[in-house]
């Protein structure tokens, strides 16, 4: 992986990808989706990582395509070459819908185009006071991509969305929290440790529900009712099997912190004689 484009950095169990071309606000050049994807994966796949923090260096979330190297893909009409960008920036939003771990976009910049959509494929979103962003693909005769249509529907509802798509403007951070596209805003100066706090909780989490919940959010998107009611059963049910589920429920009783993750005493060969009272059985 480039060095200069995406920097990945592991510390406590956060692991932290970092767009690297802040000269130019980090836009998209090559094959930087894809070093973005590899990245994305690794920290999935390494047991050491709880949480993951998405951002950019220096001033700019991510401007987007580099649109010199777009100008010349169109100019020659290499097609091939410009789709194989759109199909890197699906791998991307793809790996980050897949990861088993909670994601945060840290959008300390402006945030535009397939950036915005970087930001907004993640589970929770952070802004800087200063950022900002937008829809911003018609301004070069573009469509959006990067799971934008999915994801903006879904978070501010058509009407909203046909706002950002239709005039491309750049949204203040203030107004991006208004319309749900972001969590919280804060100063810029507490951009980095809010996002660092938000992981190293997220972290101390139990890893299983996590993951669940996560499949459960995307899942109740095109889920009835019912098939909810059954997806949380199975879930349930996977949870109440687990170590950390073990952990949580002792650690509840003898009234101390628990270390999930930790692997648990033993478990009684006996199964309790019976039901607690309802008072304990509440968390």
């Amino acid at each position: 992986m480039s060095e200069t484009r995406v920097r990945v950095e592991i510390v406590d169990g956060v692991g932290t990808l970092t767009l690297n071309r802040p000269e130019k606000l980090n836009a998209f050049i090559g094959e930087m989706r894809t070093e973005i994807a590899r990245g994305v994966e690794a920290l999935g796949a390494d047991d050491a990582v709880r949480a993951v923090i998405i951002t950019g260096a220096g001033r700019a979330f991510c401007a987007g395509a580099d649109v010199k190297y777009m100008t010349r893909l169109i100019e020659t009409q290499a097609l091939d070459e410009a789709l194989a960008l759109v199909e890197g920036g699906r791998e991307v939003a793809t790996a980050i819908r897949a990861m088993p771990k909670p994601v945060i976009a840290a959008i300390n910049g402006p945030a535009a185009g397939g950036g915005a959509n970087l930001a907004l494929a993640c589970d929770l979103r952070l802004a800087s006071e200063t950022a900002t962003i937008g829809q911003t693909f018609n301004r070069i005769g573009l469509h959006p991509d990067w799971g934008g249509t999915y994801v903006v529907p879904r978070l501010v509802g058509p009407a909203r969305a046909a706002e950002l798509f239709f005039f491309a403007d750049m949204v203040p951070a203030a107004e991006a929290e208004r319309m749900g596209l972001v969590n919280r805003v804060v100063p810029a100066d507490e951009l980095m440790p809010l996002a660092r706090e938000w992981a190293r909780r997220l972290a101390r989490k139990p890893a299983l529900p996590l993951r669940l919940a996560k499949e459960a959010i995307r899942r109740s998107l095109a889920s009835s009712f019912e098939e909810m009611l059954d997806y949380e059963t199975a879930a349930q049910r996977a949870c109440f099997a687990s170590d950390d589920a073990l952990e949580g429920v002792r650690a509840f009783v003898e009234k101390r912190k628990p270390d999930f993750g930790a692997k648990p005493a033993e478990r009684p060969t006996e199964r309790p004689a019976e039901r607690p009272a309802e008072a304990d059985r509440h968390v």
